[in-house]
């Protein structure tokens, strides 16, 4: 069995901590990710999923507790060092899409490798807008945010979060501002990049529906693990054309 990508022991996170008024919203976590993985975050609002998530992606710091991310404790790294192990092993999708408004679809997709590696090159630019192509999006290569679709929007961020080939991806409400039809585009999307390249994916997601076609899902309430178990459902359905 491979080691996994992301292992948190005893994860707590608090804020306020220089006042009298210290809030812990997580309590002891414990959870493992393994490669590959296509899992679901699920629990109510205030639950702690969005904090959980920003722990994961090195945004912010736990309060306590281990978080090694493909074998490095991340307690042990200098503040540069965690800021190029995000970027080398971690890409966001966010609701809101977050893409720069003056930038064309393309720019967008290169930006993370502009910020990690510098002056973009010709054979960078040509696997973001392949990376655009496989998204469904060859004939927006050059347009800017406000000429697409809520959807298109949402694929060219998923475009950008994979154009560093991550080992994971972090997906916080990627279809919530989706209707029905555009949200099951984007997580079949979502799904097949995860079987043709083996990056792993952990996905808070209020949608049961959606929940339901992950892989495994980990329940999170009131800043605690209260379930996790794999989908046998969907690990027991044939593959599609079988």
């Amino acid at each position: 069995m491979s080691a996994p990508l992301v292992q948190l022991s005893g994860i707590r996170k608090s804020y306020g901590s220089a006042t009298d008024l210290e809030v812990e919203v997580l309590h002891g976590i414990d959870l493992a990710l393994a490669p590959g993985e296509f899992t679901a975050l699920i629990g109510p609002s205030g639950s702690g999923k969005s904090t959980l998530l920003n722990l994961i992606g090195l945004l912010e710091p736990p309060s306590g507790g281990s978080y090694v991310l493909a074998g490095r404790e991340t307690a042990k790294l200098a503040e540069n060092d965690v800021t190029a192990l995000r970027a080398t092993q971690i890409g966001f999708v966010f609701q809101f899409h977050h893409l720069l408004p003056a930038f064309t679809a393309t720019e967008n997709v290169l930006m993370p490798g502009l910020i990690a590696r510098g002056p973009v090159t010709a054979e960078r630019r040509a696997a973001a807008r392949e990376l655009l192509s496989d998204v469904g999006l060859a004939d927006r290569l050059d347009y800017l945010p406000r000429k697409l679709s809520g959807g298109q929007q949402q694929r060219v961020a998923i475009a950008r979060a994979l154009s560093l080939a991550p080992p994971l991806v972090l997906a916080d409400e990627p279809t919530g501002n989706l209707d029905t039809h555009s949200a099951d585009d984007i997580f079949a999307l979502m799904r097949r990049f995860n079987a043709r390249s083996g990056t792993a994916f952990l996905i808070v997601t209020h949608d049961p529906r959606l929940a339901r076609r992950c892989d495994r899902i980990v329940e999170l309430v009131d800043g605690q693990v209260a379930g996790d178990r794999p989908n046998l459902a969907v690990r027991e359905s044939p593959p599609a054309g079988a």
